[in-house]
């Protein structure tokens, strides 16, 4: 090895699907998206995160959003919500009680969370 030879360095990859060399060819197979009751939350999730954009936006509503967001981003990436996740979850929609009667989403994602 000459001095002239350029360095690879990969940091990190987990989660990633890479190839290297002219004919390499690279497939992502996702497993573990998480149990029934997770993709009901996810599905809920993202049907609240909708019907949310039809409301008018409050500081109230916009953290609730932004707790959706975080939820659905770690339910789509990792299969599950975390407990102090979904524990915030159910704070903020604790604290939207009139919210829950408007929506029938939130409603929904309220009851699969206990409340």
């Amino acid at each position: 090895m000459t001095g002239q030879e350029p360095n690879v360095r990969i940091g990190d990859v987990s989660g990633s699907t890479f190839a290297i060399g002219s004919h390499a060819h690279a497939e992502s197979h996702q497993h573990g998206t998480g149990t029934p009751a997770d993709q009901e939350l996810l599905a809920a999730v993202r049907e609240l995160r909708a019907d949310l954009a039809r409301v008018r936006a409050t500081e109230q509503t916009a953290a609730l959003g932004e707790a959706l967001a975080d939820t659905e981003a770690e339910l789509s990436r990792t299969g599950q919500a975390s407990p102090t996740r979904r524990e915030r979850l159910r704070e903020l929609l604790a604290d939207s009680q009139s919210l829950l009667t408007v929506l029938a989403s939130a409603g929904t994602v309220a009851g699969l969370l206990g409340l």
